[in-house]
């Protein structure tokens, strides 16, 4: 359990050994430290296919959570990278919305609780058509019925690149929308990435946070940064949101590509990310309350 009082630390699914079955994987984030599981739900045809897992797979799933003891509290929905919700193509918009419907089933089925949209509108070769962004939030606007039909959080997520490219660009989103299903799930690292005022941008979001996710980067360098070597000023940020009273659920975004040591890996940028977060102002948590 995580020594930051109101603070679940959690960590992403790529961080952690592959080629395990959910059981495994839990037990081993469970065993280093971290209080919830972030599931991947990238462009992948072998992580695609959970989206039409049937029920019989699903509740397997659901008695390895319950045998874990840890859940998977939330869902990274980058396949949206290669059917973006604002497409000037009809059939990739259509394909985008499919995705995320079906998300929204598999997380409430699951019970995971927060399902981060991606914010591209567009694919990397499309040229903008002036559009998109209209496009992207008609589709977000959906999306959040679907979302509110099942109980389940829709968090936007700001990007290293598209539509959504900052958290104040992903406020904006929000209030159009004007659903209590959709928040921010915010990315610290990808504000560094595209050179804006960490401090500044999260000053902005106050009230929309629902959970960050948390890695090093450096300004166009979004991933596989080590912590502590890029320029994401953490304790500032921590700082900052400890001030606001930001309270749930902090995951860390890492890339251990099946390295022998990854676990250890993992558990070792929990530590150090508690210390920031307790170097910020967040209060440890009491022995009576862990």
């Amino acid at each position: 359990m995580s020594r930051v009082a109101g603070i679940s630390i959690g960590i992403y699914e790529k961080a952690l050994p592959s080629g395990v079955d959910w059981f495994a994987r839990l037990t081993m984030a469970a065993q280093a430290g971290f209080d919830f599981v972030e599931m991947s739900l990238d462009p992948s045809r072998e992580r695609l296919e959970r989206l039409t897992w049937p029920q019989a797979r699903r509740r397997e799933v659901r008695r390895m959570i319950e045998e874990a003891g840890i859940p998977i509290l939330t869902m990274c929905l980058s396949a949206n990278r290669a059917c973006p919700l604002g497409s000037g193509d009809a059939d990739v918009r259509r394909r985008g919305l499919e995705v995320v419907r079906q998300a929204i089933d598999l997380a409430a089925d699951l019970d995971i609780r927060i399902v981060q949209l991606a914010g591209y509108d567009r694919l990397p070769d499309e040229a903008p058509d002036g559009r998109n962004g209209a496009r992207y939030v008609e589709a977000v606007r959906q999306a959040a019925v679907w979302a509110s039909e099942r109980a389940v959080l829709l968090g936007l997520e700001n990007q290293e690149h598209g539509y959504i490219d900052s958290p104040m660009t992903a406020v904006q989103v929000i209030r159009e929308v004007d659903s209590p299903y959709l928040r921010l799930y915010m990315d610290i690292g990808n504000i560094i990435v595209n050179g804006l005022d960490v401090e500044a941008e999260i000053a902005a979001v106050r009230g929309n946070l629902i959970g960050i996710h948390v890695k090093d980067a450096r300004p166009g360098v979004p991933r596989r940064v080590p912590f502590g070597e890029g320029d994401v000023p953490f304790v500032a940020a921590f700082r900052r949101l400890a001030g606001m009273g930001f309270s749930g659920p902090v995951m860390i975004e890492m890339w251990n590509d099946d390295r022998p040591d990854a676990l250890d890996v993992a558990a070792a940028a929990r530590a150090w990310i508690e210390t920031r977060l307790l170097e910020g102002g967040f209060p440890a948590r009491s022995e009576e309350s862990g």
